[in-house]
């Protein structure tokens, strides 16, 4: 069974939601059967690459909340994430453009990387003091050879502004025909849809259901047809 998540770095509840979501995994009987893939979401597209502000500063102008207002919700989430046992600093974390990280998991996805690489993104962005934005390209390559990725590799991605771009806008095409609006957003084996950062127990009902839906193979034999199998292939004799 395929899993696909849609999500973005700079998205604190896809954080608190990829930690929910695991607690229910790790108890899922077929484990062992389920692939997970990360797909992209930018939560602000357009925004310019050099355009990084506090995150407090983003929600206010954003949402027309006042700092008070915006910090409460820092303030919750905070406490959200340490529910879940994950690190989360609510004041002093920064905002800014993500694409060049989506790209960066693309990368990832090809060499096997790739929920390690979006752990140290999240990890970076929601409780490291250093900031993912502002300090550049190299902060990026040190977080992706971190989680295993080749450094050379890695800075041939984010030198060529076209690597893997038609990717990630190609998820984020898909998440608006699948209609997610938002994030993150849970595809199971693209029968069954999570919207948002439910409870784990949420998610182990849908992994759960999502399993036992699935249609056994319904097998068409007219006879002894022709075929090859592990001791070889028949060969008519006339």
């Amino acid at each position: 069974m395929r899993v696909e998540i849609w999500s973005d770095i700079a998205c604190p509840w896809c954080y608190v939601g990829k930690a929910r979501f695991e607690k229910a995994l790790d108890v899922f009987p077929h484990r062992d059967q389920v692939e997970v893939v990360h797909r992209s979401f930018e939560l602000d597209p357009g925004r310019a690459k050099g355009d990084i502000q506090p995150v407090i500063t983003m929600l206010t102008r954003k949402y027309g909340m006042s700092e008070a207002q915006a910090q409460a919700g820092e303030d919750n989430l905070g406490a959200q994430a340490a529910a879940e046992g994950l690190d989360y600093r609510t004041h002093g974390r920064d905002h800014g453009n993500t694409f060049d990280m989506h790209r960066l998991l693309h990368l990832a996805k090809e060499r096997g990387r790739q929920d390690a690489l979006i752990q140290a993104f999240y990890r970076a962005n929601f409780a490291e003091e250093r900031s993912v934005f502002a300090e550049g390209d190299e902060r990026l390559v040190e977080l992706a050879v971190a989680a295993g990725l080749d450094a050379d590799d890695v800075r041939g991605v984010l030198a060529d502004p076209d690597a893997y771009a038609d990717d990630v806008r190609a998820d984020e095409r898909e998440a608006a025909e699948l209609g997610a609006g938002g994030v993150p957003f849970f595809v199971l084996d693209r029968r069954f849809g999570v919207s948002g950062a439910q409870p784990a127990e949420v998610f182990t009902q849908a992994l759960t259901q999502a399993w036992g839906d699935r249609s056994p193979l319904q097998l068409i034999d007219e006879g002894d047809a022709d075929a090859c199998g592990p001791d070889g292939c028949a060969v008519p004799q006339h």
